[in-house]
Protein backbone atom coordinates (compact mmCIF):
# COMPACT_ATOMS: atom_id res chain seq x y z
CA UNK A 1 0.00 0.00 0.00
CA UNK A 2 1.38 3.38 -1.05
CA UNK A 3 1.76 5.89 1.78
CA UNK A 4 1.52 9.64 1.10
CA UNK A 5 4.72 11.46 2.08
CA UNK A 6 4.36 13.55 5.25
CA UNK A 7 4.55 17.30 4.78
CA UNK A 8 6.31 19.57 7.27
CA UNK A 9 6.35 23.30 6.60
CA UNK A 10 8.77 25.98 7.70
CA UNK A 11 7.22 29.31 8.88
CA UNK A 12 8.23 30.99 5.60
CA UNK A 13 6.75 28.20 3.49
CA UNK A 14 3.48 28.27 5.42
CA UNK A 15 3.24 32.04 5.09
CA UNK A 16 3.84 31.89 1.33
CA UNK A 17 1.34 29.05 0.83
CA UNK A 18 -1.36 30.82 2.86
CA UNK A 19 -0.84 33.94 0.76
CA UNK A 20 -1.22 31.93 -2.45
CA UNK A 21 -4.28 30.07 -1.18
CA UNK A 22 -6.14 33.35 -0.50
CA UNK A 23 -4.83 35.42 -3.39
CA UNK A 24 -7.57 36.78 -5.65
CA UNK A 25 -5.12 37.61 -8.42
CA UNK A 26 -3.18 34.36 -8.03
CA UNK A 27 -3.76 31.81 -10.84
CA UNK A 28 -6.32 29.22 -9.77
CA UNK A 29 -3.97 26.32 -10.39
CA UNK A 30 -1.52 27.80 -7.85
CA UNK A 31 -4.36 28.41 -5.36
CA UNK A 32 -5.41 24.75 -5.59
CA UNK A 33 -1.86 23.47 -5.18
CA UNK A 34 -1.28 25.67 -2.12
CA UNK A 35 -4.51 24.47 -0.50
CA UNK A 36 -3.52 20.85 -1.15
CA UNK A 37 -0.13 21.29 0.52
CA UNK A 38 -1.55 23.19 3.52
CA UNK A 39 -4.10 20.44 4.20
CA UNK A 40 -1.43 17.79 3.75
CA UNK A 41 0.73 19.59 6.31
CA UNK A 42 -2.21 19.45 8.73
CA UNK A 43 -2.13 15.65 8.51
CA UNK A 44 -5.10 14.95 6.22
CA UNK A 45 -4.99 12.07 3.78
CA UNK A 46 -5.31 12.46 0.01
CA UNK A 47 -8.88 11.17 -0.17
CA UNK A 48 -10.10 13.68 2.42
CA UNK A 49 -8.26 16.57 0.73
CA UNK A 50 -9.74 15.58 -2.65
CA UNK A 51 -13.27 15.60 -1.21
CA UNK A 52 -12.81 18.98 0.50
CA UNK A 53 -11.36 20.66 -2.59
CA UNK A 54 -13.63 18.83 -5.07
CA UNK A 55 -10.75 17.45 -7.10
CA UNK A 56 -9.34 14.01 -7.88
CA UNK A 57 -7.14 12.04 -5.45
CA UNK A 58 -4.54 11.63 -8.21
CA UNK A 59 -4.23 15.42 -8.42
CA UNK A 60 -3.72 15.67 -4.67
CA UNK A 61 -1.10 12.92 -4.77
CA UNK A 62 0.77 14.57 -7.64
CA UNK A 63 1.20 18.00 -5.98
CA UNK A 64 1.83 16.50 -2.54
CA UNK A 65 4.74 14.48 -3.93
CA UNK A 66 5.98 17.40 -6.09
CA UNK A 67 6.13 19.65 -3.00
CA UNK A 68 7.88 16.99 -0.93
CA UNK A 69 10.53 16.70 -3.65
CA UNK A 70 10.97 20.32 -4.89
CA UNK A 71 9.29 22.43 -2.17
CA UNK A 72 7.78 25.80 -3.24
CA UNK A 73 9.36 25.98 -6.73
CA UNK A 74 7.84 22.59 -7.48
CA UNK A 75 4.28 23.87 -7.30
CA UNK A 76 4.92 27.45 -8.45
CA UNK A 77 6.14 26.48 -11.92
CA UNK A 78 4.86 23.77 -14.24
CA UNK A 79 7.36 21.17 -15.35
CA UNK A 80 8.50 21.46 -18.97
CA UNK A 81 6.63 19.25 -21.40
CA UNK A 82 8.17 17.53 -24.39
CA UNK A 83 5.48 18.69 -26.82
CA UNK A 84 4.59 17.12 -30.13
CA UNK A 85 7.45 15.91 -32.30
CA UNK A 86 7.92 17.77 -35.58
CA UNK A 87 6.07 16.10 -38.39
CA UNK A 88 7.61 18.05 -41.27
CA UNK A 89 10.85 16.55 -42.55
CA UNK A 90 13.89 18.76 -42.86
CA UNK A 91 14.22 17.81 -46.53
CA UNK A 92 10.79 19.35 -47.21
CA UNK A 93 11.79 22.56 -45.41
CA UNK A 94 14.99 22.75 -47.45
CA UNK A 95 13.01 22.20 -50.64
CA UNK A 96 10.58 25.02 -49.84
CA UNK A 97 13.39 27.42 -48.93
CA UNK A 98 15.52 26.48 -51.95
CA UNK A 99 12.66 26.96 -54.42
CA UNK A 100 11.63 30.23 -52.74
CA UNK A 101 15.15 31.67 -52.93
CA UNK A 102 16.35 30.36 -56.29
CA UNK A 103 13.37 29.80 -58.56
CA UNK A 104 10.11 31.30 -59.76
CA UNK A 105 6.84 29.67 -60.74
CA UNK A 106 6.25 29.46 -64.48
CA UNK A 107 4.87 32.68 -65.89
CA UNK A 108 4.92 34.49 -62.53
CA UNK A 109 7.28 36.82 -60.72
CA UNK A 110 7.05 35.24 -57.25
CA UNK A 111 5.71 32.31 -55.31
CA UNK A 112 2.40 32.23 -53.48
CA UNK A 113 1.65 29.79 -50.66
CA UNK A 114 -0.76 27.87 -52.90
CA UNK A 115 1.67 27.65 -55.81
CA UNK A 116 4.51 26.52 -53.55
CA UNK A 117 2.28 24.01 -51.74
CA UNK A 118 1.29 22.48 -55.08
CA UNK A 119 4.92 22.40 -56.22
CA UNK A 120 6.26 20.72 -53.08
CA UNK A 121 3.22 18.59 -52.24
CA UNK A 122 2.28 20.02 -48.84
CA UNK A 123 -0.54 22.14 -47.46
CA UNK A 124 -0.37 25.89 -48.05
CA UNK A 125 -0.48 26.47 -44.27
CA UNK A 126 2.76 24.51 -44.02
CA UNK A 127 4.38 26.80 -46.60
CA UNK A 128 3.15 29.83 -44.69
CA UNK A 129 4.65 28.51 -41.45
CA UNK A 130 8.01 27.79 -43.08
CA UNK A 131 8.17 31.27 -44.62
CA UNK A 132 7.17 32.91 -41.38
CA UNK A 133 9.68 30.91 -39.35
CA UNK A 134 12.59 31.79 -41.62
CA UNK A 135 11.57 35.38 -42.35
CA UNK A 136 10.76 35.03 -46.06
CA UNK A 137 8.09 37.26 -47.63
CA UNK A 138 7.85 36.61 -51.38
CA UNK A 139 4.73 38.79 -51.68
CA UNK A 140 6.60 41.92 -50.54
CA UNK A 141 9.07 44.06 -52.44
CA UNK A 142 10.89 47.29 -51.70
CA UNK A 143 12.70 49.78 -53.89
CA UNK A 144 16.31 50.82 -53.44
CA UNK A 145 19.18 52.37 -55.35
CA UNK A 146 22.77 51.73 -54.38
CA UNK A 147 25.01 54.67 -55.19
CA UNK A 148 28.04 54.06 -57.39
CA UNK A 149 29.46 57.51 -56.77
CA UNK A 150 33.25 57.28 -56.74
CA UNK A 151 33.34 59.81 -53.91
CA UNK A 152 30.47 58.28 -51.92
CA UNK A 153 32.35 57.91 -48.62
CA UNK A 154 33.83 61.39 -48.84
CA UNK A 155 30.46 63.02 -49.54
CA UNK A 156 28.63 61.08 -46.82
CA UNK A 157 31.23 62.07 -44.22
CA UNK A 158 30.90 65.70 -45.33
CA UNK A 159 27.07 65.78 -45.33
CA UNK A 160 26.61 63.87 -42.07
CA UNK A 161 29.32 65.96 -40.45
CA UNK A 162 27.58 69.21 -41.34
CA UNK A 163 24.27 67.77 -40.02
CA UNK A 164 25.66 66.60 -36.68
CA UNK A 165 28.24 69.31 -36.07
CA UNK A 166 27.08 72.53 -37.75
CA UNK A 167 29.64 75.36 -37.60
CA UNK A 168 29.14 78.26 -35.20
CA UNK A 169 27.39 81.38 -36.49
CA UNK A 170 26.01 79.46 -39.45
CA UNK A 171 22.78 77.91 -40.69
CA UNK A 172 22.50 74.53 -42.41
CA UNK A 173 19.89 74.36 -45.17
CA UNK A 174 18.83 71.06 -46.73
CA UNK A 175 17.59 72.07 -50.16
CA UNK A 176 15.86 70.20 -52.97
CA UNK A 177 13.37 70.66 -55.80
CA UNK A 178 10.07 68.97 -56.53
CA UNK A 179 9.87 69.55 -60.28
CA UNK A 180 6.71 69.22 -62.32
CA UNK A 181 4.39 69.24 -59.31
CA UNK A 182 1.01 68.68 -60.90
CA UNK A 183 -2.24 70.48 -60.16
CA UNK A 184 -4.57 67.48 -60.36
CA UNK A 185 -8.32 68.03 -60.26
CA UNK A 186 -10.60 65.11 -59.49
CA UNK A 187 -13.23 64.52 -62.16
CA UNK A 188 -15.98 64.35 -59.52
CA UNK A 189 -16.55 65.87 -56.12
CA UNK A 190 -14.78 64.26 -53.18
CA UNK A 191 -17.26 62.25 -51.14
CA UNK A 192 -17.08 63.37 -47.48
CA UNK A 193 -16.35 60.89 -44.73
CA UNK A 194 -19.33 59.58 -42.79
CA UNK A 195 -20.29 56.80 -40.42
CA UNK A 196 -18.94 53.50 -41.70
CA UNK A 197 -17.75 55.27 -44.86
CA UNK A 198 -14.26 56.66 -45.50
CA UNK A 199 -13.61 59.71 -47.62
CA UNK A 200 -14.14 58.81 -51.26
CA UNK A 201 -12.14 60.17 -54.18
CA UNK A 202 -12.61 59.34 -57.86
CA UNK A 203 -9.61 57.51 -59.25
CA UNK A 204 -9.28 59.64 -62.39
CA UNK A 205 -8.29 63.29 -62.63
CA UNK A 206 -7.67 66.22 -64.93
CA UNK A 207 -4.23 67.87 -65.24
CA UNK A 208 -4.34 71.63 -64.82
CA UNK A 209 -0.66 72.50 -65.20
CA UNK A 210 2.54 72.09 -63.23
CA UNK A 211 4.89 74.15 -61.09
CA UNK A 212 8.44 73.57 -59.89
CA UNK A 213 8.68 73.71 -56.10
CA UNK A 214 11.98 74.65 -54.44
CA UNK A 215 12.28 74.01 -50.69
CA UNK A 216 15.07 74.64 -48.17
CA UNK A 217 14.80 73.15 -44.67
CA UNK A 218 16.68 74.86 -41.85
CA UNK A 219 17.65 71.80 -39.79
CA UNK A 220 18.45 73.94 -36.73
CA UNK A 221 14.85 75.15 -36.28
CA UNK A 222 12.84 72.98 -38.69
CA UNK A 223 11.43 75.87 -40.71
CA UNK A 224 11.16 75.70 -44.50
CA UNK A 225 11.57 78.38 -47.19
CA UNK A 226 9.67 77.65 -50.41
CA UNK A 227 9.86 79.09 -53.92
CA UNK A 228 7.68 78.46 -56.99
CA UNK A 229 8.91 78.73 -60.58
CA UNK A 230 7.58 77.73 -64.02
CA UNK A 231 10.62 75.60 -64.88
CA UNK A 232 13.88 74.29 -63.51
CA UNK A 233 17.01 75.90 -64.95
CA UNK A 234 19.99 77.68 -63.46
CA UNK A 235 18.00 80.95 -63.62
CA UNK A 236 15.26 79.62 -61.34
CA UNK A 237 17.84 78.01 -59.09
CA UNK A 238 19.73 81.30 -58.71
CA UNK A 239 16.46 83.12 -58.09
CA UNK A 240 15.80 80.77 -55.17
CA UNK A 241 19.36 81.18 -53.90
CA UNK A 242 18.85 84.95 -53.93
CA UNK A 243 15.66 84.40 -51.93
CA UNK A 244 17.63 82.42 -49.36
CA UNK A 245 20.28 85.15 -49.32
CA UNK A 246 17.60 87.66 -48.35
CA UNK A 247 15.98 85.36 -45.79
CA UNK A 248 19.15 84.47 -43.87
CA UNK A 249 20.83 87.12 -41.74
CA UNK A 250 23.91 88.57 -43.46
CA UNK A 251 25.93 87.87 -40.30
CA UNK A 252 25.62 84.11 -40.73
CA UNK A 253 27.42 81.63 -42.96
CA UNK A 254 25.10 79.44 -45.07
CA UNK A 255 25.81 75.75 -45.65
CA UNK A 256 23.50 74.22 -48.27
CA UNK A 257 23.09 70.45 -48.67
CA UNK A 258 21.83 69.60 -52.17
CA UNK A 259 22.04 66.93 -54.84
CA UNK A 260 24.31 66.57 -57.85
CA UNK A 261 22.17 68.12 -60.61
CA UNK A 262 24.23 69.71 -63.36
CA UNK A 263 22.28 72.93 -62.78
CA UNK A 264 23.80 73.20 -59.32
CA UNK A 265 27.32 73.07 -60.78
CA UNK A 266 26.83 75.25 -63.86
CA UNK A 267 29.10 78.20 -64.62
CA UNK A 268 26.49 80.86 -63.72
CA UNK A 269 26.04 79.18 -60.33
CA UNK A 270 29.79 79.06 -59.77
CA UNK A 271 30.04 82.77 -60.54
CA UNK A 272 27.19 83.45 -58.11
CA UNK A 273 29.01 81.52 -55.37
CA UNK A 274 32.15 83.58 -55.90
CA UNK A 275 30.06 86.74 -55.43
CA UNK A 276 28.46 85.29 -52.29
CA UNK A 277 31.34 83.69 -50.36
CA UNK A 278 29.22 83.01 -47.27
CA UNK A 279 27.39 80.26 -49.18
CA UNK A 280 28.94 76.78 -49.10
CA UNK A 281 27.56 73.81 -51.06
CA UNK A 282 27.68 70.21 -49.74
CA UNK A 283 26.66 67.66 -52.38
CA UNK A 284 24.97 64.37 -51.49
CA UNK A 285 26.28 61.27 -53.31
CA UNK A 286 24.70 60.38 -56.64
CA UNK A 287 21.46 58.38 -56.23
CA UNK A 288 21.38 59.13 -52.50
CA UNK A 289 18.41 61.42 -52.03
CA UNK A 290 17.87 59.76 -48.61
CA UNK A 291 20.87 61.78 -47.39
CA UNK A 292 18.99 65.04 -48.01
CA UNK A 293 16.87 65.79 -44.94
CA UNK A 294 14.39 68.01 -46.78
CA UNK A 295 13.16 64.87 -48.58
CA UNK A 296 11.36 63.98 -45.36
CA UNK A 297 9.50 67.29 -45.39
CA UNK A 298 8.62 66.92 -49.08
CA UNK A 299 7.27 63.44 -48.36
CA UNK A 300 5.07 64.80 -45.57
CA UNK A 301 3.86 67.55 -47.90
CA UNK A 302 2.85 64.99 -50.52
CA UNK A 303 1.10 62.74 -48.00
CA UNK A 304 -0.64 65.39 -45.91
CA UNK A 305 -1.50 68.12 -48.42
CA UNK A 306 -1.28 66.95 -52.04
CA UNK A 307 -2.19 63.28 -52.48
CA UNK A 308 -5.80 63.69 -51.38
CA UNK A 309 -6.29 67.18 -52.75
CA UNK A 310 -8.05 68.46 -55.87
CA UNK A 311 -6.69 71.60 -57.54
CA UNK A 312 -8.42 73.48 -60.33
CA UNK A 313 -5.36 75.55 -61.21
CA UNK A 314 -1.68 76.04 -60.51
CA UNK A 315 -2.33 79.08 -58.26
CA UNK A 316 -4.68 76.91 -56.17
CA UNK A 317 -1.95 74.27 -55.87
CA UNK A 318 0.62 76.90 -54.87
CA UNK A 319 -1.75 78.27 -52.23
CA UNK A 320 -2.22 74.80 -50.74
CA UNK A 321 1.55 74.25 -50.53
CA UNK A 322 2.08 77.68 -48.96
CA UNK A 323 -0.62 77.01 -46.37
CA UNK A 324 1.00 73.69 -45.49
CA UNK A 325 4.43 75.35 -45.21
CA UNK A 326 3.02 78.05 -42.91
CA UNK A 327 1.34 75.46 -40.70
CA UNK A 328 4.52 73.36 -40.65
CA UNK A 329 6.67 76.36 -39.74
CA UNK A 330 4.26 77.26 -36.96
CA UNK A 331 4.98 73.99 -35.17
CA UNK A 332 8.52 73.44 -36.43
CA UNK A 333 11.18 71.59 -34.44
CA UNK A 334 14.85 70.96 -35.16
CA UNK A 335 15.53 68.05 -37.48
CA UNK A 336 18.13 65.71 -35.99
CA UNK A 337 20.29 63.31 -37.98
CA UNK A 338 20.89 60.33 -35.68
CA UNK A 339 23.18 58.01 -37.65
CA UNK A 340 26.92 58.66 -37.67
CA UNK A 341 28.84 58.52 -40.93
CA UNK A 342 30.50 55.27 -39.79
CA UNK A 343 27.09 53.65 -39.20
CA UNK A 344 25.87 54.74 -42.63
CA UNK A 345 28.99 53.42 -44.35
CA UNK A 346 28.77 50.08 -42.50
CA UNK A 347 25.16 49.62 -43.58
CA UNK A 348 25.94 50.49 -47.20
CA UNK A 349 28.89 48.09 -47.19
CA UNK A 350 26.65 45.33 -45.84
CA UNK A 351 24.11 46.03 -48.60
CA UNK A 352 26.86 45.83 -51.21
CA UNK A 353 27.95 42.48 -49.84
CA UNK A 354 24.39 41.12 -49.91
CA UNK A 355 23.86 42.35 -53.46
CA UNK A 356 27.14 40.75 -54.52
CA UNK A 357 25.97 37.42 -53.12
CA UNK A 358 22.59 37.81 -54.83
CA UNK A 359 24.13 38.50 -58.22
CA UNK A 360 26.64 35.64 -57.98
CA UNK A 361 24.12 33.18 -56.54
CA UNK A 362 26.06 32.71 -53.33
CA UNK A 363 23.05 32.93 -50.99
CA UNK A 364 22.30 29.33 -50.06
CA UNK A 365 19.53 27.61 -48.22
CA UNK A 366 21.98 26.72 -45.46
CA UNK A 367 22.37 30.43 -44.61
CA UNK A 368 18.65 30.57 -43.86
CA UNK A 369 18.50 27.36 -41.84
CA UNK A 370 20.66 28.31 -38.90
CA UNK A 371 19.43 25.35 -36.80
CA UNK A 372 18.62 22.39 -39.09
CA UNK A 373 17.07 20.39 -36.25
CA UNK A 374 14.52 23.11 -35.47
CA UNK A 375 11.92 22.52 -38.17
CA UNK A 376 8.37 23.89 -38.02
CA UNK A 377 5.46 21.61 -37.26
Amino acid sequence: MRVAPPITLSPDERSRLETWSRGRSTPQRIVLRAQIVLRAADGRDNQTIAQELKTRPNTVSLWRQRFALLRLPGIEKDAPRPGRKPRLKLEVVRSILDKTLHSKPRGRTHWSTRAMAKEVGVHQVTVHRVWRRYGLKPHLTQSFKLSHDKHFEEKIVDVVGIYQNPPERAVVLSMDEKPQTQALERTQAIFPMGKNWPEGRPHDYKRNGTVDLFAALNILNGQVVTGFYPQHTHKEFLAFMNLLNRKVSSELQVHVVLDNLSVHKSDPVQRWLRRHPRFHFHFTPTSSSWANMVEGWLGQLQQQALSRGSFKSVPELVTAIQEYAEASNGEARPWVWTKSADEVLRKVQKLRQVLGMEFTGEISTERIISHPSATPH
